[in-house]
């Protein structure tokens, strides 16, 4: 569909079906995300290409993947396992117990690691750093719409236990579930 449709019919959605995602969507959703493109820049825009975002997608259904905590890197365009096992759940809770995080096929995490780009802009940096968190969140909504999918940004959670449970040291900004509606 073109970005005009995508655009007019993106919506925050909360229920999903009980169907896995393919390996291939969940690739285009990361790709849309953080992933490179012709240029060699990333798909969402970078203040000074600092790029202070990492992802991690807490998978429970996609076909020919396992359940897990997995690292998305963007350079690779692919995927590393960080945990083995189905975390949604623990995830849910720690995200003030929304059912869609828990019952989404997979949650994206966008984690921010500001010093990336306050070490050039200083205290401006973190506006930039937020700034692309809409940059890269308004992404994953369009892919997940042009793909049928359904995504809603969850912004209320723990944030020290979100980055417990995707093992990591930044600072978790967003939580996107996806899954069919």
């Amino acid at each position: 569909m073109s970005v005009e449709e995508a655009i007019a019919r993106r919506m925050s959605v909360r229920e999903y079906r009980d169907e896995p995602l393919t390996l291939e969507e969940l690739s285009q959703l990361l790709w849309a995300a953080q992933g490179i493109t012709h240029d060699g820049k990333r798909s969402a825009p970078s203040a000074g290409a600092t790029y202070p975002f990492e992802l991690y997608v807490v998978v429970g259904s996609v076909e020919g993947l396992s359940p897990g905590v997995y690292h998305y890197d963007p350079s690779e365009h692919s995927l590393s396992l960080v945990r083995e096992g189905d975390f949604r759940g623990e995830l849910q809770r720690a995200a003030l117990n929304q059912e869609w995080v828990g019952k989404a096929a997979v949650d994206i995490v966008l984690v921010a690691f500001y010093e990336r780009t306050t070490e050039y802009y200083g205290d401006r940096g973190v506006r930039y750093v937020h700034m692309e968190a809409g940059h890269i969140g308004e992404n994953i909504y369009l892919q997940a719409t042009a793909l049928n999918l359904g995504t809603v940004a969850v912004g209320a959670f723990n944030d020290d236990e979100v980055a417990k449970i995707v093992g990591t040291e930044g600072r978790p900004l967003y939580i996107f579930p996806v899954g069919r509606v």
